[in-house]
């Protein structure tokens, strides 16, 4: 394939810079997080794309904090940041930096605009900023404070400086045009003043920059080539040009900001501010719930970095906003896992077989390998016996058409051993079927025997019931299904705030609390259609039994109460800690 045919809009832009000598054929791009959050996946979008490009051209990136709101930032989201950037496979090497770093530089050049008029302190306050702002069908008006004298703006902005206002006071602000069709050109707020520890300066500072002041000045200090964001801030990119227009770059380049459109993947929330409120809430058990689309939630439950990768090269890059379905993310790590992980046999919802026509007491070591892809992974053995456990699941005293499991009178292959008949069910008094009398060929055993080759529809996984090795699973929904509980008024939700112990189990809560939950999240916008938070599905707790010193044994678990379906495959992992 023609390689001109595989490049994403951002390479064609940067190649005709370097064919333009824009940037001496350099290429530093940056990944700059705002530190009051984790990061979700997409942020994983944005730091492949970022770190990708610049190694695919020589270049280099840059790790940057953008922490210019002392109010909702600290030291926790910084690290996150950090171990999530290294947990994706990327370094930026001795190039981390935050915007705190620039905040002198930052004032002197806001002092610049004042002294070029270009900037003036307003007595204004938010709202009433807002209402002067006008609306996109009509026109703003000017500040009284708009025409103030450079002077006197010079001074209000060192009292700001100094701590004379209060919060809200007063602003710095850009004079550009209040009649401009882009709102964020109608004089946008540059500085404003905020009594609050900054968690690298402490209170050294009192006001603060805009972040869209901060991040153009910021990508000019480190002498970024190119600035690729997410879409919404293309009506910014006008506002990112004007705040460099006086910047001063001693090769006279300035960096251009480039947009692409962000990822949005059903099922989940690629808001930070929404997720925010999610765990400010309690509504889930912290930023790495494991129904969380955060890159550290993803990673509990079992993601690998490699499937992010692969996930995020095979969406692409693009210039209109799309929704990705969630099967996509779940095939890719499924086409990771397939040839790296040990493929072992566990039940999670169990039922008892009972060989009836084998030894009491004789047992038999069967060879199985460690995944049927991948023979570089070698075997291990496990034992068999006259008990053993199946999958619920993979049994039906009524089958339906085409169900090629077990039934009463059908056979099957038990994986790597023999082919068993079901010949009696066992029920208790309640009817639920508790045990099955089955009867196995012992011609038929895998690998030899005279019947070793005979067809049968169904294979089926096991585990010896008498050195099952105890594990405990936890299996999740996603955070978010549209499975049309909105239309009907009606949701389900987690009874537990956290995610449950051992010794609790998933119930439904009260009406009214749903309704609590969801004032929630209609009040942050993050519902748009999407019916309802879900809960944990299932959480199972396995009983203790002794294991087998000489072979390796299987997994079983204790039947729980209104125990549900697993979730189709793929939608979560096991994770063997």
């Amino acid at each position: 394939m023609d390689n001109e045919t595989t490049k994403n809009f951002i390479e064609t832009i940067i190649d005709e810079d370097n064919e333009k000598n824009t940037y001496g054929k350099r290429v530093h791009t940056r990944f700059p997080p705002e530190p009051n959050g984790y990061l979700h996946i997409g942020h994983a979008k944005s730091i492949c794309l970022n770190f990708g490009i610049a190694k695919k051209y020589g270049g280099i990136t840059n790790l940057r904090f953008d922490d210019t709101n002392p109010s909702k930032e600290n030291t926790e989201y910084v690290e996150s940041i950090k171990r999530d950037v290294k947990w994706l496979g990327f370094d930026w090497d001795d190039r981390m930096f935050y915007a705190s770093d620039y905040f002198d530089k930052l004032y002197e050049y806001a002092k610049k605009l004042i002294r070029l008029g270009k900037a003036y302190v307003d007595d204004l306050s938010s709202d009433e900023i807002r209402e002067y702002r006008g609306t996109f069908n009509t026109p703003g008006k000017e500040s009284p404070c708009r025409n103030r004298s450079v002077e006197e703006n010079l001074q209000l902005f060192e009292d700001m400086k100094a701590g004379k206002f209060a919060d809200g006071e007063k602003v710095l602000r850009a004079k550009i045009d209040m009649a401009s069709p882009n709102l964020n050109m109608r004089d946008p707020v540059l500085y404003r003043i905020v009594h609050a520890s900054h968690h690298r300066t402490g209170d050294k500072w009192c006001i603060y920059p805009m972040y869209d002041f901060a991040h153009p000045v910021s990508d000019a200090i480190e002498r970024i080539t190119h600035s690729i964001c997410t879409l919404e801030f293309e009506a910014h990119r006008p506002l990112y040009n004007w705040v460099l227009e006086d910047w001063d770059d001693p090769e006279g380049q300035k960096p251009r900001q480039i947009e692409f459109a962000r990822l949005n993947v059903t099922n989940m929330i690629t808001s930070k501010r929404k997720l925010r409120l999610l765990v400010e809430k309690g509504i889930v058990s912290g930023w790495d719930d494991p129904r969380m689309p955060t890159i550290s939630g993803i990673r509990r439950r079992g993601y690998t970095p490699e499937s992010i990768r692969d996930f995020c090269e095979r969406i692409g890059v693009a210039k209109a906003d799309s929704m990705v379905d969630i099967s996509l993310l779940e095939y890719c790590i499924r086409e990771d896992l397939k040839m790296k992980a040990p493929r072992l046999m566990m039940v999670i919802d169990p039922i008892k077989v009972v060989l009836t026509n084998y030894p009491d007491g004789k047992t038999e070591t069967m060879t199985a390998d460690n995944n049927q892809e991948n023979e570089a992974m070698g075997t291990r053995e496990m034992t068999f016996s006259k008990n053993l456990y199946i999958e619920r699941n993979d049994f039906m005293e009524e089958p339906v058409k085409k169900f090629f499991r077990l039934a009463p009178g059908k056979e099957v292959r038990l994986k790597y051993a023999y082919i068993i008949k079901c010949e009696e069910v066992i029920k208790d008094e309640d009817g639920n079927i508790v045990e099955l009398h089955c009867t196995y060929d012992p011609e038929s055993k895998s690998g030899s025997g005279a019947n070793a080759n005979r067809k049968v529809k169904g294979t089926l996984h096991w585990v010896n019931a008498e050195d099952a090795v105890d594990v405990e699973t936890r299996v999740y929904d996603y955070l978010l299904k549209d499975d049309g509980s909105e239309k009907k008024g009606k949701a389900r939700i987690s009874s537990t705030r956290s995610i449950p112990t051992a010794s609790t189990y998933t119930t439904a809560r009260p009406k009214r609390h749903w309704q609590r939950i969801m004032s929630v999240i209609s009040s942050s916008s993050c519902a748009r259609g999407i019916s309802s938070l879900i809960p944990i599905r299932r959480q199972t707790t396995w009983s203790s039994t002794a294991s087998s010193a000489s072979a390796t044994p299987g997994l079983r678990c204790r039947k729980r109460k209104n125990n549900k379906r697993l979730l189709k495959k793929g939608a979560a992992f096991l994770r063997m800690d």
